[in-house]
């Protein structure tokens, strides 16, 4: 039996992995993760999701902060890999007003943001956790398709399985 490997994906990152590993996504905010997975070659990715939209134009600047450029930073990735746009599947996890400010309307901005990309790029969000007030953490074990996420303290519970079909 091989060892997994565990990919911690932070604020502003876009990371992919294959089936020895585990992806790490925690202290989700307002931040949205996007889980993506290939179903016939079990390929997945985490794009961890800050702000919504594009990113503006400036050099030495962290594009993938930003839906737009985050997202389409992760299909990349995942085609690379070998992964094809028809066979990818995504959900959600994160997007809480964890400030509990009455104005504040970044993580609803996120999570409309997201919907509208992914939408725009015939992805169907299979399952999400968003909202609410408090922090989630997200992990997907890709060998068994299992993505696994917490709200608050909470006990990690299974959010989908993208093999279970």
């Amino acid at each position: 039996m091989s060892e997994k490997k565990t990919i911690f994906v932070q604020t502003g990152e876009v990371k992919t992995g294959t089936k020895d590993a585990i992806l790490k996504s925690s202290a989700i905010g307002s931040c949205v993760v996007v889980a993506a997975y290939d179903l016939k070659i079990q390929i997945g990715g985490f794009a961890h999701i800050m702000l919504p939209g594009k990113a503006p134009e400036r050099e030495n600047y962290q594009k993938t902060k930003y839906a737009s450029d985050a997202i389409e930073d992760l299909i990349n990735k995942m085609n690379l890999h070998g992964a094809e746009d028809n066979n990818i599947e995504v959900c959600l996890i994160g997007g809480a007003n964890v400030l509990k400010r009455v104005n504040d309307s970044i993580s609803q901005d996120n999570i409309n943001s997201i919907f509208e990309i992914l939408k725009k790029k015939k992805f169907k969000i299979m399952a999400k956790s968003v909202g609410g007030i408090e922090r989630r953490s997200a992990s997907l074990n890709i060998k068994i398709g299992c993505l696994n996420y917490t709200i608050g303290d909470g006990a990690e519970m299974l959010l989908w399985n993208f093999l279970d079909k």
